[in-house]
């Protein structure tokens, strides 16, 4: 019988933690598949954030380690410098990277780091109850802003592609989203994109991927996904924002 589909060797035996519908298993595959396709999982070291995902290290069956909130850049940073022949990739959430991190990954894609990151963004703080992320959009409704959230009190969303896009040491930047399945395929795509400038020696790479948490907004996994496509994309537009030309 012909092969169809299998679990990535990137990946362990272990069983996601994750709340039901949400989509970091689907990010997680998708990194793995990359990791087999190139087949550099042997080289390759990953940063894991503190966050829902926190237990990454669980999951990828390649090196990993743990780092302080929001610290993954410079953790990632230390490791490729000291080990240039090694693929080294951070895994956050928007609570992690685009707040206690603004300043770690704003600076690391300034000096264009020649790191990957998978930036996973689903609005909202998702391990510690649901609370306003620098991602939250107008109007939404968390922990900490109950009548949704006021541009007059905390200002606007944070748009963190548009933002290091803007950076010279920026190579790749992207955002996808993993709602439906033409979007997980594009996404798969990005986040191999991302690995391959990294490999060609280009700079920072990030993929931004819009991600669903049912749990914290209060829905069930088809309507978040919908909600992901009505709410999310119109404000968070995909697509490449920086693509540097190669050496």
């Amino acid at each position: 019988m012909k092969l169809v589909a299998s679990k990535p060797e990137s990946l362990t035996d272990a069983k996601f933690h994750y709340c039901p519908g949400c989509t970091h298993g689907i990010i997680h595959r998708l990194v793995a598949e990359c990791l087999d396709e190139l087949d550099i999982r042997e080289n390759t070291i990953g940063i894991c954030p503190v966050g829902c995902s926190v237990l990454a290290y669980d999951y990828f069956n390649c090196d990993m380690l743990e780092a302080a909130h929001g610290r993954a850049p410079a953790i990632a940073t230390g490791i490729k410098r000291m080990l240039p022949d090694r693929y080294v990739f951070t895994y956050q959430g928007d609570g992690d990277l685009a707040s206690i991190g603004m300043a770690e990954i704003v600076h690391a894609s300034a000096r264009g780091e020649n790191i990957s990151v998978i930036f996973v963004n689903n609005t909202i703080y998702g391990m510690t109850g649901g609370q306003m992320a620098p991602t939250t959009l107008i109007g939404q409704v968390t922990t900490t802003s109950p009548y949704g959230r006021k541009v007059e009190q905390t200002g606007y969303p944070l748009k963190m592609a548009e933002i290091l896009s803007q950076n010279e040491g920026a190579a790749y930047i992207c955002r996808t989203a993993v709602n439906n399945p033409a979007n997980v395929i594009k996404t798969k795509k990005a986040i191999k994109k991302a690995i391959q400038t990294q490999m060609k020696g280009l700079g920072f790479s990030m993929v931004e991927v819009l991600s669903t948490c049912p749990t914290n907004w209060g829905l069930s996994p088809v309507k978040a996904l919908e909600w992901l496509e009505d709410n999310m994309i119109p404000y968070y537009p995909l697509g490449e924002f920086k693509v540097k030309e190669e050496k």
